[in-house]
């Protein structure tokens, strides 16, 4: 440690901004200069519970950095932290998924370029907030691209001096950034997506993560089947970034296989019989999913990212349709829930959907479309009409959201028995859990399943309601919570998604089949006693 602390103030270690020694006073009995840093989580865990309990402690700590402009890095991540540590903390309402107390975690990627690690950390924090756990993704690149305007492989040479103090200092921005999003923003997990393809980067950002009392867990993509890396190459040519504005795509497919080059002369895989490497939590991915090596998972949180890592299918060439019911009687008389049988015109949407995915699903070289429905009759009416080969399989937790006694009812009847069930729903409409039913929260649990196997599939035809094709929807366009609840989904549409390498193309296609209109905003006066017409001011037409 005092080795790495005479490299900071020599300047010789641009990157190692995080150094722990706080105090010269207390370097003697420091645990950290015992053995490496990245072996020594629990040391860290006691010592920082130490300066937690010791106010006196922490005065003297605050000052020693205070006084010493080189320490300001370290004076301002340990003001930060003291200062949201120090307090209870409930990490998410939901308290299955983050217990209160548990350090917030940063998820740090590891990966040679065109190897997924953007797709996957997109997806991953797309999933987390789905879920109910605040996440955020910090890319290194984009904070490059602020930067710099240079993006020509030669950037990326490691001989090249200049440019790698520029990647340094942007990866320790970002780090920066990542302190404060999980110290003073609220945020419960971060994910760093860069190459960090060193262990002195490595070991510098769990330097850092120590020093602000963060867990870290690394994801590493690894791929040597050379159709995958051609396929993301391919990919990477239309929606990367640095090369998005570039007319020519052969002369920026030729500096991306040169900048890969680059990246692989000093590439360093984790490896889980080095000695410092064995002590981390980690998950190694090989060939986008044919195989898995994971190395010390420890906790709730790891233990879901590593579910959901190892169920997501990274290859960019598949298609999901989403699709609500054909209309149904009980959507002509406005009633919520319920059972009922479609109506004429959801008979005639049926089958011109029927007609559209025979047109469309028909390609003997893809796997047979598999088309879920849920238990009730109007979704396995709707699907009824498709002639190709298809897998159908029912799903009960595709069922509508369980409105429990408001069932069958039409808004105007609950604004009258249930105005303060009525007015507590439209405050908080994703929380709000109806009477001997469901909330939308609820509804996110039980779709979790149904996410983790389409994720699996290729081609997958989703028959299904309003509020699980919101749920649904949130998911793959990353739509917060508040809003969720608000996704109009109209009916006889169908909405194609594609997932590309950075997010989800959307696309609604309306199969001119004319139906009644059931999306009701949110009303601007949602006080318990608002009058009737307020409480009614966005009531969709439906006689």
């Amino acid at each position: 440690m005092a080795e790495k602390k005479r490299d900071a103030e020599s300047g010789k270690d641009d990157f190692n901004f995080a150094a722990l020694s706080l105090s010269e006073k207390h370097h003697d009995t420091c645990p950290f200069c015992k053995e490496s840093l990245c072996c020594s989580c629990r040391e860290i865990d006691e010592e920082f519970k130490k300066v937690i309990e010791d106010k006196s402690y922490q005065h003297e700590l605050l000052a020693s950095l205070e006084e010493n402009p080189a320490h300001s890095a370290q004076h301002k991540i340990l003001q930060r932290s003291l200062s949201t540590r120090s307090k209870a903390k409930t990490f998410c309402h939901n308290s299955a998924y983050v217990p209160e107390g548990i350090r917030p975690t940063v998820i740090v990627l590891v990966g040679l370029p065109a190897r997924g690690k953007t797709y996957i950390s997109k997806k991953l924090t797309r999933y987390l907030n789905w879920i109910g756990i605040t996440t955020k993704v910090f890319n290194v690149g984009d904070y490059r691209r602020r930067k710099t305007s240079e993006t020509s492989h030669g950037f990326f040479d490691p001989s090249n001096a200049q440019a790698s103090r520029l990647r340094e200092e942007c990866a320790r921005l970002a780090l920066e950034d990542v302190s404060h999003y999980l110290t003073v923003e609220g945020g419960e997990i971060a994910v760093f997506d860069a190459t960090n393809s060193t262990r002195r980067r490595r070991e510098a950002i769990l330097e850092h993560c120590a020093a602000a009392n963060f867990s870290v867990f690394f994801v590493e993509s690894i791929c040597d089947s050379q159709a995958i890396i051609e396929a993301n190459i391919l990919d990477v040519k239309v929606n990367n970034p640095d090369y998005r504005n570039l007319n020519d795509k052969e002369a920026a497919l030729q500096d991306f296989l040169q900048r890969i080059q680059h990246y692989k002369t000093e590439y360093e895989p984790l490896d889980e019989q080095n000695a410092q490497d064995s002590q981390l939590s980690f998950i190694k991915i090989f060939n986008q999913g044919e195989r898995f090596l994971i190395n010390r998972l420890q906790g709730n949180i790891q233990s879901r990212i590593v579910y959901y890592l190892m169920n997501i299918k990274v290859g960019y060439n598949r298609c999901i349709y989403l699709i609500r019911h054909g209309e149904s009687m009980l959507n002509l008389l406005g009633r919520i829930g319920g059972d009922s049988d479609l109506s004429e015109r959801g008979r005639t949407f049926a089958r011109r959907l029927g007609e559209w995915i025979d047109e469309r699903c028909c390609d003997k070289d893809r796997p047979p479309l598999r088309v879920w429905t849920s238990h009730m009759h109007r979704t396995i009416q709707t699907a009824a009409f498709i002639k190709t080969p298809h897998v159908l399989s029912h799903w009960k937790a595709l069922n509508e959201l369980d409105a429990g006694v408001c069932e069958g009812m039409t808004y105007e009847e609950i604004a009258e028995k249930l105005p303060t069930e009525f007015a507590n729903r439209d405050k908080d409409k994703f929380n709000y859990r109806y009477p001997q039913g469901e909330s939308y929260g609820d509804l996110v649990a039980r779709l979790e399943p149904v996410i983790m196997e389409l994720e699996r599939q290729s081609h997958v035809l989703v028959v299904c309601h309003q509020a699980v094709a919101r749920c649904l929807l949130a998911y793959y366009m990353d739509v917060k919570h508040a809003d969720l609840p608000y996704v109009r989904v109209p009916l006889h549409t169908v909405i194609r998604l594609t997932p590309v390498a950075y997010g989800c193309i959307s696309e609604q296609i309306s199969l001119d089949v004319a139906c009644v209109d059931t999306h009701r905003d949110k009303p601007v006066n949602t006080d318990v006693a608002r009058s009737s017409d307020d409480a009614l001011s966005t009531l969709p037409e439906h006689y």
